[in-house]
């Protein structure tokens, strides 16, 4: 009688966990405003693809999951680029103008 083949059981190779992400909220207080956007490095500066939401009192928001990290950023408000009156950091950009930067902690 031949024996037979022992199987080895094979583990999943081992995945490395997803990426926490943090929420993120920006808000803009812009009650004249018909539209705003938010852009910047963590969306290819698209300003699609991060509109704000009006609410009642004039203030714009929204919120986006991000990586923890450092991400600069601007407003687009009625097609006008313009830097976050309240962050508290906002540096030169190439374009003689101010970036904002919003520092996502873990």
């Amino acid at each position: 009688m031949t024996p037979k083949p022992v199987l080895a059981a094979i583990a999943p190779a081992p995945t490395a966990a997803a990426p926490k992400t943090v929420k993120a909220v920006f808000t803009l207080k812009a009650p004249a405003a018909k539209q705003v956007q938010v852009c910047g490095e963590f969306n290819g500066w698209q300003p699609g693809a991060a509109p704000l939401t009006r609410q009642a009192d004039g203030t714009w928001e929204t919120s986006i999951a991000l990586r923890p990290g450092r991400y600069q950023y601007k407003f687009v408000v009625d097609g006008n680029w313009i830097h976050d009156l309240n962050a508290k950091i906002n540096v030169p950009n190439e374009h003689h103008s101010l970036n904002s930067v919003i520092e996502v902690l873990a």
